[in-house]
């Protein structure tokens, strides 16, 4: 299998729908898959999550349920009306009848959550029990990646998986370097990847433009566009393109049923990954297949650049996807390989330090913030202005960077990131 061939592969597992944020949908999911492992609804259910679980499901709404939040809501819901076979889009048919239904299981039975002390970053496992009987289902690392099932004592999958994130059957991420995401940008035949990023430019367009045009959050997107309306921000691409990528976040993380194209696992990246590219590229009247290729690069990117953190951690993964936006800019303006890395560089060497403290409406203020640092890493890399090898977290090779990136999130943000989680379970409930 050549390069190419590999790196498809690899778009398609990472691209996929999901609606609402990914870890309570992933919650759902598995709920759902228990009881259809069960094949009764469950007089009782109990839910162990790993403490990153735990803080982004906290305080997002999720999508159909009429502003329902929570682990115990995102358990019911894909209890009783949720449907495995649609992975993330596990509650996508839910009507009023189904929310009502969800409402009565939760005032009438208990659903007991377990904070699991697990290493593993993103972990659930979900015992559902009737009667006598009981099912279980749990996944490591990957929202839909079930690596254990289990009925009545009888263990009907097992699926070895290493305890690193970004372990899968399937390609190794290992392939992937800023040498190769350029030169496969340069070089791939575009129509291999139209149908994926037309999907993508379709759903996620479509989001931050319900963002922009109905209350969701703190509206931040809508209220940068207002103010570029009246003259109080510059009618300029930093800010159009800030506008319309934290539109789509407002909407995302404050219930809107609309569904996105997730980038490594995350809506928010699939959305910061794509929006800024998609509209910089109007803006600029670039043609379709620029467009293709600047996606294709911006997406690479970001799941190179996650790869090295993991899939959940106190670090912002958005500030990944905006990371390889800036990248992404100098590419579209024809760029050389150095200016490019020396943009991402820029960027990584600036917001590196912002940390995930889980998904909610300020998520949309986050990659605003993410955005503003993307052109201006863009614009100094393209006038020879860059972070040296040596500055702070900086090397002379981006690949190092990189990996400096990686070291900083697993290992010197463990400690925050339990912090972060003490401080939020200590923090009251709307």
């Amino acid at each position: 299998m050549s390069t190419a061939e590999k790196i498809i592969n690899i778009l398609k597992e990472e691209i996929v729908p999901a609606q609402g944020c990914t870890e309570p949908i992933a919650i759902a999911y598995v709920s759902a898959k228990a009881v259809q492992i069960l094949g009764n609804i469950p007089s009782s259910l109990e839910v162990y999550v790993s403490g990153n679980i735990i803080k982004n499901v906290k305080s997002v709404s999720i999508p159909n349920s009429g502003g329902m939040i929570g682990i115990e809501a995102a358990t019911a819901l894909g209890a009783i009306a949720g449907d495995a076979d649609d992975e993330l889009m596990v509650i996508s048919k839910l009507n009023e009848e189904d929310i009502k239904e969800v409402k009565q299981y939760l005032n009438s039975h208990k659903i007991n959550v377990i904070h699991d002390k697990t290493d593993v970053k993103l972990y659930i496992k979900i015992i559902a029990k009737y009667k006598n009987n009981y099912s279980l289902v749990e996944i490591k690392h990957f929202h839909t990646n079930i690596t254990k099932i289990e009925k009545n004592g009888e263990l009907l999958l097992e699926q070895i998986c290493n305890d690193i994130d970004f372990k899968t059957s399937k390609d190794d991420r290992s392939i992937l370097d800023m040498k190769t995401i350029y030169e496969i940008s340069n070089t791939m035949d575009v129509s291999k990847v139209n149908s994926l990023f037309s999907q993508v430019i379709e759903y996620n367009s479509a989001i931050a433009n319900a963002g922009l045009n109905e209350e969701y959050g703190v509206n931040i997107g809508s209220l940068i566009q207002k103010n570029i309306n009246i003259g109080l921000y510059g009618n300029d691409l930093r800010n159009k393109c800030a506008s319309f990528t934290s539109a789509g976040s407002d909407a995302r993380m404050s219930g809107c049923s609309l569904p996105v194209m997730t980038t490594s696992g995350s809506g928010n990246q699939g959305m910061t990954a794509s929006l800024p590219i998609i509209k910089y590229c109007l803006e600029k009247n670039f043609n379709h297949e620029k467009l293709l290729r600047g996606l294709l690069f911006s997406h690479l990117t970001t799941i190179h650049l996650k790869t090295n953190i993991g899939r959940l951690s106190a670090f912002c993964g958005v500030m990944c996807a905006t990371s390889a936006v800036s990248g992404a800019i100098a590419y579209l303006e024809n760029a050389d390989f150095e200016t490019i890395c020396k943009a991402i560089s820029n960027s990584l060497g600036n917001i590196s330090g912002i940390i995930c403290d889980g998904a909610k409406a300020s998520c949309a203020t986050k990659i605003a913030t993410g955005i503003y640092a993307a052109f201006d890493s863009s614009m100094l890399a393209l006038n020879d202005k860059y972070l040296h090898g040596g500055d702070g977290i900086i090397a002379d090779d981006i690949e190092d960077t990189i990996k400096n990136i990686g070291i900083l999130s697993q290992y010197g943000m463990k400690k925050t990131d339990d912090v972060i989680l003490k401080i939020m379970q200590n923090n009251k409930s709307k």
